[in-house]
């Protein structure tokens, strides 16, 4: 090889090896846009140059969460770009006209540095990045652009890990924070490559029932946050409006004296908030027996029922078993365990839990209520909605609670049968 083509092959930039410890870093710069539960997910704001990847089901409110986005940062006198390849621009106005109510509202909004535009085309996206150097840039939707470079239609693997992969190295190079809307395949996954979820900073996916007002902002990849905070929203007319007591919000609707019907503080990275838990049993008219789970891990689900045979010997066998988390929302949390195996006993005794009662601890095979995690943020947050009693594993009182108020008492269990104990004496 002549020593020509050695220098066209060597790296424009070569960077010498340092010391970890001699690396001088700077603290990343956020931009908070006044949407506290958005905020909240992607840990404090918007870090300048973070690409952000947004997902969700049809119609969960993709499209309105990040022209919400373009608002609140326009109004912060923010330079926004809004990429709209879905909707013509007189579209995008007329639903920016319903998140403020009325035209007059809209025009007096002080949208002075949001830009739209109905383009497709990757290069002249490009163009327009570097002429208006705008702040931020939201693309809506990845899946319909398409490059020159390329022959194949919008929204194949490749047209998608070249345009995501140019839009990225563009942003990063010019310092814009960049958020990049995706659709969803029929499991729920983003479509397209998953190396779109590799390149990107953030992932946020969007949670809920279609026909549900309420819906869950979850964060499953942030290089600059944690990936344990939620943000919860409700659908209106007037588009995503914040829920900052979720706690209330889910209980408001709660019956009283209804059996199968159990509260439990579950967290969801530092914030608790307490769902309602609902329990079915119903006598199996069919040949095999059924057992359904809305918003909990189905496969998690027959193991508890399993303990409740097994070890408290309930007849279950011979039964459809129904379970559902109110609110649409999605319980990951261990500490729901004991509350769903009390939620099925209490449906099929029909003996009602207390309806001032809350129940929390972790299952085991053994029939065993296991300690929690941030047990007093969950029994303060209990507190603060007026129950007064608490069933809690008997291990977590051999650490310290720092619990706010007295209020609530607090009934320790070593096992399932004398969670079910304790409950029905109440």
């Amino acid at each position: 090889m002549s020593s020509t083509a050695s220098k066209q092959n060597r790296p424009a930039i070569q960077e010498e090896p340092v010391l970890l410890t001699k690396v001088v870093t700077d603290r990343e710069s956020r931009c908070t846009t006044d949407i506290q539960e958005l905020d909240r997910v992607l840990g404090g704001g918007i870090v300048s140059g973070s690409v952000i990847l947004i997902g969700g089901d049809p119609g969960i409110g993709k499209s309105t969460l990040s022209l919400q986005i373009g608002c609140a940062l326009s109004r912060k006198r923010h330079k926004v770009l809004y990429v709209s390849g879905e909707e013509s621009v007189k579209q995008t106005r007329m639903r920016a006209e319903r998140l403020f109510n009325s035209e007059t509202s809209f025009n007096a909004a002080h949208l002075d540095s949001l830009y739209i535009v109905n383009q497709i085309d990757l290069t002249v996206i490009l163009e327009y990045m570097n002429k208006m150097k705008p702040e931020f840039v939201v693309i809506d939707s990845i899946q319909v652009l398409y490059s020159q470079e390329i022959s194949s239609t919008p929204g194949s693997v490749s047209q998608v890990r070249e345009c995501s992969g140019i839009l990225t190295q563009t942003a990063k190079s010019m310092g814009i924070s960049l958020f990049i809307i995706g659709h969803v395949t029929k499991d729920g996954t983003l479509a397209g490559p998953r190396v779109l979820e590799h390149i990107v900073d953030t992932v946020l996916y969007f949670e809920g029932e279609r026909y549900s007002t309420y819906r869950i902002l979850r964060a499953t990849k942030n290089r600059f946050g944690s990936t344990n905070e939620i943000g919860v929203f409700e659908m209106t007319q007037a588009g995503l409006q914040e829920v900052l007591n979720p706690s209330e919000i889910f209980l408001s609707e709660r019956p009283k004296n209804a059996a199968g019907s159990v509260v439990v503080p579950i967290m969801e990275g530092t914030r608790p908030f307490l769902v309602e838990i609902q329990g079915l049993v119903s006598r199996s008219s069919f040949g095999m027996v059924r057992q359904k789970a809305q918003g909990f891990d189905a496969n998690r689900l027959a193991l508890l029922i399993a303990v409740l045979e097994k070890r408290l010997g309930l007849n279950l066998q011979d039964k459809d078993v129904f379970l559902n988390v109110v609110g649409g929302v999605k319980v990951m949390d261990p500490a729901a365990d004991l509350s769903v195996v009390m939620a099925i006993a209490s449906g099929l005794l029909d003996k009602p839990v207390s309806f001032d009662t809350v129940v929390l601890g972790e299952v085991g095979l053994s029939s065993e209520v296991r300690s929690v995690s941030q047990l007093a943020a969950r029994i303060n947050e209990a507190d603060k909605l007026g129950f007064k009693r608490c069933v809690m594993p008997k291990n977590n009182l051999k650490t310290r609670l720092e619990l706010k108020g007295k209020q609530i008492d607090l009934i320790p269990v070593e096992t399932v049968k004398e969670a079910l104990d304790a409950l029905c004496r109440n």
